[in-house]
């Protein structure tokens, strides 16, 4: 085994991370995640972490399952890999039976990808791929939100709304629209959230009529923009814009690769909390609970129908993935749903979202605080701008999240810092006691920060 620092110089020289800061290439001291077990993760030295953001929004039922394990090491062991363009294998077409049943409405057609950059991929081709088929070539456009994230792929890319991430990489421009900021707590103070729900929802039809509904292909959204700080829109949002959807003959893509396999207390998001059937859900993270990548794109018979069998005028959706439907990938998420069921893990978020949302809350008295928010075990603690008035305020702001970060981590948690947010997505095994030391962390991870910068005279709070 290398040493520490020879494996930390093979990470700088030769690792290009997600996200990598070009200026500090060669030079980071990135924390090791080196074993892991519940909530925790451990570091490089030993140190035991809870792991605040659940890996990346995905590590739903914890860490050291040793019946995934054992789950993957069997199929591997009986058969690793199988090409799905010719053939097919039992666990995939078990997993493709189960996601259909566990889906709303009638959303029974499962495109399997590697992620959920790559499903969300998949659901803006298939939409190019209805409207060509339907002979209506002109109706591509993609209607998305401000602080929205969809992925990383060149499309998935192109309708994400998080604008500094696109500051240096190019993007479809051409293909997408964006609405205004649908986070009722940015709203003007004299404006009621009857108002503003009815302000954003004429965003969406205003933008079909003007772009042309004969050029609008689809509408994407995340029912909680997680990326870009779990902004949950007002209530009646989601269901207001699917029936503009139908109205101007738009479909609806609901993105949950993040609030899907239980982050909300249900399998699927969409109809259970925000009482929609949309034509296309997108999934990934919790599918298989991050132990292997794997995403689906779910179609609705609706739509399916329409270009297929008598109505398919010989189309081939020529879209698709060497690891579609990979069937370890398909073994480990049947394993994960079973594990869900066996436990009552939907159960179990169900019950201990009220008091992690209380936690949550209760941070409102730090007054480095502005802003708290959260639905299931997904939550959002957003700092107060240090000095709106200075031109430097967001290096500030940026700054106020690394901190918190870091004495976080000094008192055993990781937070996922996004500027001046901390975002957290929690295992879903998490217990009451847990949730209680976590948030505990946190405040003390605030009060540290906040006297720091009042020390340092960067804030006056």
């Amino acid at each position: 085994m290398k040493n520490l620092e020879q494996i930390q110089n093979f990470d700088n020289e030769n690792f290009v991370h997600p996200w990598e800061s070009m200026k500090d290439v060669g030079n980071n001291t990135r924390m090791f995640a080196e074993a892991a077990e519940g909530i925790y993760i451990y570091d490089e030295n030993g140190q035991k972490l809870i792991d605040g953001p659940g890996g990346m929004w995905c590590v739903q039922i914890g860490y050291g399952r040793r019946e995934m394990a054992e789950a993957i090491s069997s199929q591997i062991l009986k058969l690793p890999y199988y090409s799905p363009w010719n053939m097919s294998a039992s666990p995939s077409a078990m997993l493709a039976k189960k996601l259909a049943e566990l889906a709303p409405g009638d959303l029974n057609h499962v495109f399997f990808t590697t992620c959920g950059s790559t499903a969300v991929d998949s659901a803006i081709r298939f939409v190019h791929f209805y409207n060509n088929v339907l002979g209506r070539p002109e109706k591509k456009k993609v209607i998305s939100r401000e602080h929205s994230y969809h992925g990383s792929t060149y499309l998935s890319a192109s309708v994400s709304g998080k604008s500094r991430d696109k500051d240096w990489l190019d993007t479809a421009n051409e293909l997408v629209h964006f609405l205004p900021d649908v986070n009722p707590n940015r709203r003007p103070e004299d404006m009621s959230l009857e108002t503003f729900l009815e302000e954003k929802v004429a965003d969406l039809e205003n933008a079909i009529i003007t772009l042309g509904a004969e050029n609008v292909g689809a509408f994407i959204a995340e029912p909680v923009m997680s990326s870009g700080g779990v902004i949950i829109p007002p209530k009646g949002y989601h269901k207001r814009c699917l029936e503009i959807c139908r109205q101007y003959d738009v479909l609806y893509i609901s993105d949950e690769v993040v609030t899907a396999f239980g982050r909300l207390g249900h399998w699927f998001s969409s109809k259970e909390v925000f009482d929609i059937e949309p034509d296309i859900i997108t999934c990934a993270k919790g599918l298989t609970s991050g132990y292997v990548p794997m995403g689906a794109c779910i179609i609705s018979d609706r739509i399916f129908s329409k270009i297929s069998g008598d109505n398919a005028h010989g189309a081939t959706f020529s879209n698709g993935y060497t690891y579609s439907g990979h069937p370890v990938s398909s073994a480990a998420a049947l394993k994960n749903i079973e594990i869900f069921e066996t436990e009552g893990l939907l159960e179990h978020v169900r019950e201990i979202s009220p008091y992690f949302l209380q936690r949550l809350e209760d941070l409102r008295k730090l007054p480095l605080v502005g802003d708290t928010r959260g639905v299931g075990l997904v939550g959002c603690v957003e700092g107060r701008i240090v000095d709106p008035e200075n031109p430097d305020a967001l290096v500030l702001d940026i700054e106020m999240g690394s901190r918190i970060d870091k004495h976080c981590q000094e008192l055993g948690l990781i937070v996922r810092p996004l500027w001046n947010m901390c975002v957290f997505s929690p295992p879903l095994i998490i217990t009451p006691e847990q949730i209680d030391d976590m948030f505990n962390i946190l405040e003390q991870g605030i009060i540290r920060t906040a006297e720091e910068l009042r020390q340092e005279g960067l804030w006056k709070g």
